[in-house]
Order: C-alpha cells, then sequence, then structure tokens
C-alpha cells in the first residue's frame, strides 16, 4: 500500500497531488527501479477516488519517463527513474544534439493560457474559451475590404509602415473613441498586437522584476503570465461577484486601497467591464474611487475593456478614461472581442509621453502591426461593418446568455451560484462547499463537456470550487445540452459523496 496522504480541501487536484506524492517517494528511495505499482483502480479504491484521478496521474507520470504499463503484468517505476530525478540534466544529447531545456532563461510552470485552448474533439461542447462566434464573421464584406485596401494602396501596406499604426486606422479609431466620451488624438493612440501585446509592452517599459503590480484576482491568465515571466510581484485584490451581499460586484475598492497603503505600487490593471472570468461590472460610483484612490497614489491604472462593447442588456456605463481627470487611465482595447481575434489588432490609449515610450518598445519588439491588416480593418469599420456586426452580435451573444442562464436554473444542484453579467462571454460559477472543479472537469470530459476550472484564473489563493463558463462560441442548443449534462454530472457526484459519507457514519457506529 502506497502512503498517499490527500487533501480534498486543497485547490491542488487530487490527481497533482497523487502524481507529485509519488514522484517524492521516487526521490526518497521508497519506490524504487522495478517496483510494481497498485493498479489505477486499486489505488483509486484505496484512496476513495475515481479511477480516472488515478488515470490521470499515472499518465502524467508515464509520460515524464518515471513509470510504464505493461499490458498484462502491471505498471513499474523505470530503471532509470531515480537517476532522473537526482542528477542535473547532461548538456547534449547521446546522438550529440543540445538538451534545450537546459539553456532556458527562466523556469515556466504550468500554462494556464494553453490549458485554456484545449483540442476539442469534434462532438465535444466546450465552454472552456471566451471567443467570438466564428459561424457569424462576415467573410465576404471582410474580403471585399481587403481587396479594396490593396487595389488603392496595395505597395504601401505591404511596405514597411509606422510603428504606431497604419494613419487611416488611427483616425478611424479616435472617432470611435470620440463616440463613447473619450477624446484621442492620433499621438495619444498606439496601435497593436491586441491586448495582450499592449500589456506586454507596458511591462517592458513601466517595469521592473519586483515592482508591484495590482490585479484582480481571479483575472486574465494571459496577464499573470505576462508579469510572471518579468519576474513582477503581482499583487491580489478580490473580486466581488455577489452584489447583494458585498454592495456591489466587481473589484473590491477597498482591498485596493489597502494594498496601495500598504506596498510600493507601480501600477494597477482593471478589467471593468465584464471581467473575465467573472463577468462582473464596477459600477461608476466605484469607478470614481477608484479614479480618486489612484490620483492620490499617484499611480497609473491600465483599463482593459476589451469586453466593454459587448453590453448585452442594461444601460451603458462610462470607462474608467471617459470619467478620468486626473490622467491616471491608459485604456488598452482590441478588435478581438467585437470581430476577428485572427487579425491581432488592437489598440493603446494614453498621455503622448507614455505613447512614444511605447512605440520605441514596439518598434524594438515587432517594428509595426501587420498593415494588411490594419487597412482592411479601417475599410471595415468605414463602410458601417463593423457597427452592423457589433449590433448583430450582440442579438445572438444576449440570446445564448439568455438560454444559459435558463439552463443553470434549471440543471445546476441546490448550493451552486453563478454571476449574472450584462455582457461579455463569460460567467463565474461557484460549486457547493468541498467540490473541486479540476476533478470535476475529470468527469465531464468523459462526457464531452469541458469548462474552463477557477485555478487557471489565480494567482494567489485559488477557490477551488469555482469555475468559467464561456456561452458566446455556442448555439442554444448546445449550451442547454452541454449545461444539462454538467449538472448531472455534478448531481452523480454529491451522489457518490453521500453514499460515502453515509458508509463511514455507518462504519463508525458499528466501530463504537
Amino acid at each position: 500500500m502506497l502512503p498517499l496522504q490527500l487533501q480534498p480541501e486543497s485547490h491542488v487536484p487530487l490527481y497533482i497531488q497523487i502524481r507529485d506524492q509519488m514522484r517524492a517517494l521516487v526521490h526518497s528511495g521508497e519506490l524504487r527501479a522495478g517496483d510494481r505499482i497498485p493498479a489505477s483502480r486499486e489505488l483509486a479504491t484505496q484512496l476513495g477516488v475515481h479511477r480516472t484521478t488515478v488515470a490521470n496521474a499515472y499518465a502524467e507520470l508515464e509520460s515524464e519517463g518515471l513509470i510504464q504499463g505493461h499490458v498484462g503484468r502491471g505498471t513499474f517505476i523505470l530503471a532509470n527513474s531515480k537517476i532522473v530525478m537526482t542528477m542535473p540534466p547532461p548538456p547534449a544529447t547521446r546522438n550529440g544534439g543540445v538538451r534545450w531545456e537546459s539553456l532556458f532563461a527562466d523556469e515556466r510552470g504550468e500554462e494556464a493560457l494553453s490549458r485554456l485552448l484545449p483540442d476539442v474533439p469534434g462532438k465535444a461542447i466546450s465552454f472552456a474559451t471566451a471567443k467570438p462566434a466564428e459561424e457569424f464573421f462576415p467573410v465576404e464584406e471582410f474580403k471585399a475590404c481587403c481587396n479594396a485596401a490593396l487595389h488603392r494602396e496595395g505597395g504601401k501596406i505591404l511596405q514597411l509602415g509606422a510603428s504606431d499604426g497604419y494613419a487611416p486606422l488611427k483616425e478611424v479609431l479616435c472617432a470611435l473613441l470620440g463616440a463613447e466620451g473619450i477624446p484621442a488624438r492620433d499621438s495619444q493612440l498606439l496601435v497593436t498586437g491586441g491586448c495582450q501585446q499592449s500589456l506586454d509592452l507596458l511591462c517592458k517599459a513601466f517595469l521592473r522584476p519586483g515592482d508591484a503590480v495590482i490585479m484582480e484576482n481571479p483575472t486574465y491568465p494571459g496577464a499573470i503570465a505576462i508579469f510572471a515571466g518579468a519576474r513582477v510581484h503581482c499583487l491580489g485584490v478580490p473580486v466581488h461577484t455577489d452584489a447583494r451581499r458585498h454592495g456591489y460586484a466587481g473589484v473590491d475598492v477597498e482591498a485596493l486601497e489597502v494594498a496601495l497603503v500598504q506596498n510600493r505600487v507601480k501600477m494597477i490593471l482593471l478589467t471593468p467591464d465584464f471581467q473575465n472570468p467573472t463577468g462582473t461590472t464596477l459600477p461608476v460610483a466605484e469607478r470614481r474611487r477608484v479614479l480618486d484612490i489612484a490620483a492620490k497614489h499617484q499611480v497609473p491604472v491600465v483599463e482593459d475593456h476589451i469586453y466593454a462593447r459587448l453590453r448585452l442588456r442594461g444601460d451603458e456605463i462610462p470607462s474608467l478614461r471617459a470619467l478620468d481627470r486626473n490622467g491616471v487611465v491608459i485604456q488598452i482595447d482590441s478588435f478581438s472581442k467585437i470581430a476577428f481575434p485572427g487579425l491581432r489588432v488592437g489598440w493603446c490609449v494614453a498621455p503622448e509621453s507614455v505613447i512614444e515610450r511605447l512605440r520605441l518598445v514596439k518598434q524594438a519588439t515587432d517594428l509595426h502591426t501587420d498593415q494588411l491588416a490594419q487597412a482592411a480593418l479601417a475599410e471595415f469599420c468605414r463602410r458601417g461593418h463593423l457597427t452592423r456586426h457589433v449590433a448583430k452580435m450582440k442579438k445572438v451573444y444576449g440570446s445564448r446568455l439568455a438560454i444559459m442562464e435558463g439552463a443553470l436554473e434549471e440543471n445546476m444542484p441546490d448550493g451552486t451560484t453563478w454571476t449574472r453579467p450584462d455582457g461579455g462571454m463569460c460567467l463565474w460559477v461557484t460549486l457547493p462547499p468541498g467540490f473541486d472543479a479540476s476533478e470535476l472537469l475529470i468527469h465531464t470530459r468523459e462526457e464531452g463537456i469541458l469548462f474552463a476550472p477557477g485555478r487557471y484564473f489565480c494567482f494567489q489563493n485559488p477557490v477551488p470550487n469555482t469555475l468559467r463558463l464561456g456561452f458566446a462560441s455556442l448555439d442554444e442548443r448546445r449550451i442547454a445540452r452541454g449545461v444539462a449534462q454538467l449538472g448531472e454530472v455534478l448531481r452523480s457526484e454529491m451522489r457518490k459523496r453521500q453514499r460515502g459519507a453515509r458508509q463511514v457514519a455507518g462504519a463508525r457506529v458499528a466501530f463504537i
């Protein structure tokens, strides 16, 4: 019997706990080369977990070369596993090639972004991503815009261009921003390769290793990855998901102020509209408080505005940038959610001195954003296609959100709660206490249902019984069916727990 001790209340998934503890047993010598380990079903019974949980742990150990299964014989510790665990990697492989892993400049842990873009089997229903519905892409209209741009100035846009962006697109963007109460001049605008690049440029321009940044927790995994790679110290501020309990939904403004008082903070990153992953929207009064606090402490606020144009119900709320009277807000935005994510075109609005510094950093990074994509999008906007497309998609997404909320009401067991977003592409679900979303995903994957466990969005204090459901890219029928199956799997796991609890209680009575 393996001496494994699992902690169901931990945020670490059970299969990861099994994997790590077995690694430690190999490293310590308690498991040696040639030792036979229990079959997955046997160990699952011993530990009181689902067989799939153990199978996932074994699969990872086998991929690392620590164990190997043999049909009809069992699973064994490999002969070289102890050496792998204790010896540093040699500088070259046996055939003389370079061992690249030994040359990497930093250690990267589990990459949440790749986990959120899983390979989805054809019949699977995936709630894992927050992305547009590609079946509604106006491909023919966009093709016509590409052809028009190439016909008009093909030689120019296929040549090197300005690092701050294609002038006609910047003109279109300035008009778009002006209509939203954000006066912006050409010199206050930088075209980027999407919000992800905007964050990367801001990180390179403003931050050094050890600098502190305040972020919502949970938050967008791409931001976590950028700041972690730059060795920036991230300070998490919780997000209120229950407006009835806290008085409002969105980032905890009091906790934000406390973090500013207690730390030397270089930057604040917030998503006030339809926050990813919770879907919450910060009220106007709290937005003004954030701006006052930031101005008082002289700390810039980076506003991720990427979902704001996808309001599906309720009244529009002015952005932080539109409310800003002290010049503390840098707004980043993109066409990725309202049009075509594959084009990788976004923008950054900031004071001129900031834009000039970001322009220089961008120039050293990629010279400029793809000019054909910029020119085609400028034409797409000028012809009114973007306005019509956004209006159409708001109706589509509004219908899909309503279906998802109805399906959750009908199928989720008691004790399950979720946020009520007024727009965006996702909502946040909290499972009954004691459940682990990562463990639940193991079971739902068997039924062809995928979602994003909440731990992928947390860099501090992850709450294991949370998950994000994206609704924008699924039609109503698949949403309804997927939520129904998700609810059935959850209820099934609850019944198993109840039976297990009754058996334990019975055994205690018998013992007494």
